[in-house]
């Protein structure tokens, strides 16, 4: 290790910055952000610095520095934008400051790395000056990590932490005890929201942790949207929470891409339904996810798209309500918005679509029961889920109810993932087509207007080099190769 990281305390302390453009800014920003004196060094200030310039701890003097400038100083950093800091090395060596000159990691005493910020909780990442961009990227993917609240929580914990350390005597006690509430429904009755029910958990985890009781420990149950198909849809919450239990139920629409994200420990139960051919019961896995949280077990119920719509999301946590099973529910990209939007058709325009409307194809009893009346209307998009299996009653429907014979119509199989498959039709001539199509679902059954502006917005390309796009309407799907 060349470097020793360290947290230094810049708060009221002397701080000198040389130049006048965005390196110096970064340095200037930064030391301000931690309460520091700044004393900038340049002719002129560049327009990143003239945004600063009027901090009441900020000072610009038109000149270089000199040896009483040194004088109670901690900490130099040299930003010149001619490269030109020599002067300030030789002041920072003589008068033993710490010294970092941008760029020469030959004149720097230490390393401005990048950082992850969530005050009071900082990540630091530094590569010794190897790599700056590297180390950027490594940023980049911690902040998809750490939750914005999660410096809220840190100054949550914060404000027990005496009264812990004043009832748990050990340092093995003190341990195990921040281990539980580091990785327990304190942090995340207080992620989610509820700080309340953090402050009455914590009690109740450390009178336990200082009597010694054993408490039998009631779980928690995670309605997660995984999103349509593609990975990348994920919300950094639902990310983190497949990273946290302790068993998945998960169901068909969930693909190994996004099972890969799930903490690999985690025992999984699958739960998938086929049309007209249901697995497990929808009450069974309700209940199930009943029992497994009285096991005291941290249950992902991840589901594909968005749990409340159409996913029987709500019926779940009635279940999981009933019985006083805590729950979060994080919701996800729906079928309709994923899946329209990367076969490049917008659900709403300007010039096609005014209104959306969401049906399903199936009910209750499986049977088809839509309002024909309300899905008939002028200038709207009508998305229909779980419809492949019933797309000739739905044509014929639609004509039988005065629907013009040549209104678009897109059927997306596979939406958002690597084997999208796309099919463009009229109400009149989709069921023909659909005779040559080799489609498995799950599709989404797009209808409007919009379905044209297709031609020109397609940009999704799939695992085989296709971009679909520039395609003539009149076929049943385009297949355009990759330009080289």
């Amino acid at each position: 290790m060349d470097h020793l990281p360290i947290f230094l305390d810049l708060k009221d302390k002397k701080t000198l910055v040389t130049g006048g453009g965005m390196t110096a800014a970064r340095r200037t920003e930064r030391a301000l952000e931690c309460g520091a004196k700044v004393f900038l060094f340049a002719d002129e200030l560049g327009t990143e610095l003239e945004t600063l310039a009027n901090h009441p701890d900020f000072t610009h003097l038109r000149r270089p520095p000199d040896d009483e400038d040194m004088i109670d100083a901690v900490v130099a950093w040299g930003g010149s934008e001619d490269g030109d800091d020599q002067h300030l090395l030789e002041l920072a060596r003589r008068h033993k400051i710490l010294v970092n000159i941008a760029d020469v990691i030959e004149d720097c005493d230490f390393i401005t790395p990048s950082i992850v910020d969530r005050d009071p909780l900082i990540v630091a990442i530094s590569t010794g000056g190897a790599s700056p961009i590297l180390a950027r990227t490594i940023r980049a993917r911690l902040e998809v990590l750490l939750p914005a609240t999660y410096g809220d929580l840190v100054r949550f914990v914060g404000r027990f932490r005496d009264k812990a350390m004043g009832k748990l005597k050990t340092g093995s006690e003190r341990l195990r005890f921040w281990e539980t509430v580091s990785t327990g429904p304190v942090t995340e009755l207080f992620l989610a929201g509820d700080e309340a029910g953090a402050t009455k958990q914590f009690e109740s985890e450390l009178e336990a942790a200082v009597t010694g009781a054993t408490r039998p420990r009631l779980g928690e149950v995670y309605l997660v949207g995984a999103g349509p198909g593609d990975p990348d849809l994920l919300t950094f919450r639902a990310l983190r929470l497949m990273q946290l239990a302790d068993v998945v139920v998960h169901d068909r629409l969930i693909g190994e891409s996004i099972m890969s994200l799930v903490r690999r420990d985690a025992d999984r139960i699958y739960v998938g339904k086929m049309p007209k051919q249901h697995v497990v019961p929808q009450e069974e896995i309700s209940q199930m996810l009943v029992r497994l949280a009285k096991e005291g077990k941290r249950v992902l119920r991840l589901k594909g798209g968005d749990p409340f719509i159409f996913g029987r999301g709500g019926e779940e946590i009635e279940a999981l309500a009933a019985e006083r099973i805590p729950f979060q529910v994080v919701p996800g990209i729906t079928a309709a918005s994923g899946c329209s939007t990367y076969a490049g058709i917008p659900l709403t325009h300007r010039d096609h679509a005014q209104a959306c409307v969401f049906t399903t194809a199936h009910g209750r009893d499986g049977m088809l029961d839509v309002d024909w009346e309300v899905l008939l209307r002028p200038n709207q998009t009508v998305a229909i889920y779980m419809g492949l299996s019933n797309i000739q009653h739905l044509c014929k429907g639609f004509i039988t109810r005065g629907a013009d014979p040549d209104l678009p119509v897109a059927v997306i199989d596979k939406g958002t993932r690597a084997d999208q498959q796309v099919v463009i039709a009229t109400v009149s001539t989709l069921c023909e087509k659909m005779k040559d199509e080799q489609l498995e679902g799950p599709a989404m059954i797009v209808i409007g207007t919009v379905v044209n502006l297709r031609q020109k917005l397609s940009w999704y390309k799939t695992k085989s080099g296709i971009m679909h796009a520039n395609y003539d309407s009149s076929d049943a799907r385009e297949w355009l190769p990759e330009q080289s």
